[in-house]
């Protein structure tokens, strides 16, 4: 990235030698996570890299070198890019050791690397953040994305009564009810949040739990139908940076709202929730959709998750792309 907003392009960087604490590591996988746009916009709020730099938030790879690590051990690393160290989107990276954790033997680095962020953001808001219970209803807000795919998967199998998704595209809401949503809501454009609880209220009078991508007029529906006590948490706002919360509706119902930022979580907190995906993954317990890229493809996948697809885009920059 040589600018704030610029688009990405392949070059040859020199990798700072390894220094003691740090890990070199042999890039297997790299996601392509909506967080990596948003520090190259140069207008998050909670990160900012001085250009030039090598993007990219988490990748699988292979030790190369090391004192903590065996030298072919395959790893998990979360990579905070700058010009001196590149970030995951790389062939190799040198990483802090304690931001790497070993994967399971039998793990396929691929869609670990996939589920990574992704499922993070998913398992940690319902299961720690709001402590899902066994019967609950859960209302997930842009459903169709890497982190609410995962998320109605998620709170399933952790024993949800009913999971609903909404989201604005009408296609991949109907392939959430393939993987288990017990109903869904298309967002339509301009909608009042009034007329978007009533139709919520249709198929869920009264939800427990909301993971909230969207923020916006959504939140302010789901406000609306929430049970007594419940927890709402809100994982990004791409629909609005504002909302209108009334303060009777928030004591009245004692209702629990906050939030949550992968970023600002250290990875010995987000072990529990790596840990359970993987062995997730493991059982085919998890539906991920995954298309992997070269790194020479990597400016195309980028255009394209500027759009939100519906896939999880991972850079292999030794391997030949491929679905999975």
């Amino acid at each position: 990235m040589d600018a704030p907003g610029a688009e990405p392009h392949l070059g040859a960087v020199v990798l700072a030698p390894r220094r003691p604490g740090f890990t070199r590591l042999s890039v297997i996988a790299a996601p392509l996570n909506p967080l990596d746009l948003l520090i190259a916009s140069g207008g998050f709020h909670s990160a900012r890299h001085e250009s030039p730099y090598v993007p990219g938030s988490e990748c699988v790879g292979v030790v190369l070198e090391s004192e903590r690590f065996e030298v072919g051990a395959v790893v998990y690393a979360e990579c905070h890019a700058s010009p001196e160290l590149p970030g995951a989107l790389a062939a190799e990276v040198v990483v802090p050791d304690d931001d790497l954790l070993v994967l399971p033997g039998e793990a396929d680095p691929i869609l670990s690397a996939a589920v990574g962020n992704s499922g993070v953001a998913a398992y940690l808001p319902l299961i720690d953040v709001a402590r899902l219970e066994a019967g609950e209803t859960v209302l997930v807000l842009g459903a169709t994305g890497s982190v609410g795919r995962l998320a109605l998967q998620i709170a399933h199998l952790h024993g949800a009564g009913r999971v609903i998704g909404i989201a604005r595209d009408a296609e991949a809401l109907q392939d959430l009810l393939r993987l288990g949503a017990d109903a869904v809501v298309e967002l339509r454009h301009g909608e009042s949040a009034e007329s978007l609880a009533r139709r919520i209220g249709e198929v869920a009078p009264s939800v427990d739990v909301v993971l909230d991508g969207l923020y916006g007029v959504p939140l302010e529906a789901a406000l609306q139908v929430c049970a007594p006590r419940a927890r709402l948490v809100n994982i990004g706002n791409p629909t609005s940076a504002t909302i209108t919360l009334a303060a009777g509706l928030l004591r009245g119902k004692r209702i629990t709202l906050s939030g949550f930022a992968g970023l600002h979580t250290p990875l010995r907190d987000k072990r529990p929730a790596l840990t359970w995906l993987w062995e997730a993954l493991r059982h085919g317990d998890l539906d991920v959709s995954v298309a992997t890229i070269l790194l020479e493809e990597l400016p195309a996948a980028w255009r394209a998750q500027s759009n939100s697809p519906h896939t999880k885009y991972v850079v292999v920059p030794h391997q030949k792309p491929s679905r999975k």
